[in-house]
C-alpha cells in the first residue's frame, strides 16, 4: 500500500498517470461517451461518477497552467439541446478547491471533442449519468 493515493484510483490508472508526460491529455468520460470506439487506451472505473474521479485525479495530476491557456476542456452543449449541465458547477467547485483558482476551462464542440479524445493518452470510462459530463485534462509539469 501507498499513502496519499485516493482509494478510488486503481493501480492501472495511477501507473498511467505516471507514464503521461507534459502536454498529454486525459479524458474523464461519462457513461454515454463512445469510450471504446475512440480510446487508444481505456481504463474502466465502473460505478464511479465524474466528480469523484476528477477530485481523485487532481490529487496527483498537475495541470498545465504554465504553458497552456486552458487546461480543462468540457464538451459544449449541442445547439438546440435544451439542457443545463449542472455537473459543470460541481467540476468548477472541485477545480477551485484543488487548483486555487489557477486553472482555466475551455469548451469544445461535441464532435471536435470526440476527435480530440482520439488523441488522448487515456480515456477513463466512468458510470457518470449526467449529460455533457465529459472532461479533458492537459497534464502540466511538477516543479
Amino acid at each position: 500500500m501507498l499513502k496519499h493515493i485516493p482509494k478510488n484510483l486503481p493501480p492501472e490508472l495511477v501507473k498511467t498517470l505516471m507514464e503521461m508526460g507534459h502536454g498529454d491529455e486525459l479524458v474523464i468520460a461519462d457513461g454515454n461517451f463512445p469510450t471504446h470506439r475512440l480510446g487508444q487506451r481505456v481504463i474502466r472505473l465502473d460505478g464511479q461518477g465524474g466528480v469523484a474521479v476528477l477530485r481523485a485525479i487532481l490529487e496527483l495530476f498537475p495541470l498545465d497552467i504554465e504553458y497552456s491557456e486552458e487546461q480543462v476542456f468540457l464538451m459544449e452543449v449541442t445547439p438546440g439541446d435544451d439542457y443545463d449541465p449542472v455537473i459543470w458547477k460541481e467540476y468548477d467547485k472541485v477545480l477551485q478547491e484543488t487548483q486555487d483558482g489557477t486553472s482555466t476551462t475551455g469548451y469544445i464542440e461535441r464532435f471536435a471533442f470526440y476527435e480530440r479524445a482520439k488523441d488522448a493518452y487515456c480515456i477513463i470510462a466512468t458510470s457518470e449519468e449526467a449529460l455533457y459530463a465529459n472532461v479533458i485534462l492537459k497534464k502540466g509539469v511538477v516543479r
